[in-house]
């Protein structure tokens, strides 16, 4: 009789524990979900790395080792000659460098203040015609950049600012991405922390500047990255209105190291890494701050 009822207690406790081991277990579908998932974004990540390496790696390429082996992962022989070359002095790489810094930045903070007022307007302020005025800003995202260059160059031609840094930094100083990329985020923030400021005998703009905009940081952060590549990967509009070698851009500066009939394929990788260095430096230092302003975006569908 014990010794029944003793086996029926190891049964049992036996059948606990597969039961705990089952549940402690996580399914094979589950499994091979997370090892489909981990190795698509592996995928993913190398082909994003692996280019960036290989324009890395060939900029230490002399130009016969970068033609005669294009996909040799490492130089042959290691050679340096190309960063020479762009410090060389031949070609003013710095202040093309600098003048990129100073255009992204100095739009990139026109951008924010100007698409975080005309957001906050259109998403809290009512006034007649508001979707109208929405509206018409959404349309414009759907024109061709292109269309612009003409009218934009013939109003910058005649307020003399050809050859400056306000050609390339004023006409894109008010874009509509800005305006409807920081009004979604500030719908979406709590009216009621708003409510509660008006009754303690805030204003329109204390609210604005005190409250809406220290929450929004992920959303201005995101935007002011954005704002800034778009500005220093610019090509088509510097090589309009910027005249002289010295006020030239970083990026169209860089396409004169190709030559008409021979390419340097050093010297132009060589330079690309130098164009890459401030984006993945900002980038590095906003991402947390990017990822914060998806997750807020998507909270509410």
């Amino acid at each position: 009789m014990t010794t029944t009822a003793a086996s029926a207690t190891a049964h049992a406790e036996q059948r606990t524990g597969t039961v705990r081991d089952s549940r402690r277990r996580p399914p094979a579908r589950r499994v091979w979900g997370r090892v489909a998932l981990y190795g698509t974004l592996i995928i993913g990540a190398l082909m994003i790395v692996l280019p960036l390496l290989w324009i890395f790696l060939t900029s230490f390429k002399t130009d016969a080792d970068a033609i005669d082996n294009p996909a040799a992962p490492l130089p042959n022989p290691f050679s340096i000659e190309a960063y020479q070359t762009l410090t060389s002095g031949q070609q003013p790489i710095l202040t093309w460098f600098l003048n990129s810094l100073a255009a992204g930045a100095l739009q990139t903070a026109l951008i924010v203040v100007t698409a975080s007022m005309g957001a906050y307007a259109l998403a809290r302020l009512d006034f007649p015609g508001k979707r109208v005025v929405f509206g018409a800003i959404v349309l414009t995202l759907f024109v061709p950049p292109v269309i612009f260059l003409i009218p934009n160059y013939l109003i910058v031609q005649n307020l003399g600012w050809l050859d400056t840094i306000w050609a390339i930094t004023i006409p894109g100083a008010a874009g509509a991405f800005g305006i409807f990329f920081l009004r979604q985020f500030f719908i979406n923030l709590p009216p009621e922390i708003e409510e509660a400021a008006r009754l303690d005998g805030a204003g329109d703009v204390r609210i604005f500047t005190r409250i809406v905009l220290p929450l929004s940081r992920p959303a201005i952060a995101t935007l002011a990255v954005l704002s800034f590549l778009s500005n220093w990967n610019d090509f088509l509009w510097p090589v309009y209105v910027l005249l002289s070698p010295e006020h030239q851009t970083l990026q169209p500066g860089l396409a004169v190291l190709q030559g008409a009939y021979s390419t340097h394929y050093g010297i132009v990788m060589a330079g690309a890494v130098v164009a890459s260095v401030p984006v993945l430096i900002l980038f590095t230092l906003a991402q947390r701050h990017i990822v914060e302003s998806v997750a807020a975006s998507g909270l509410k569908g």
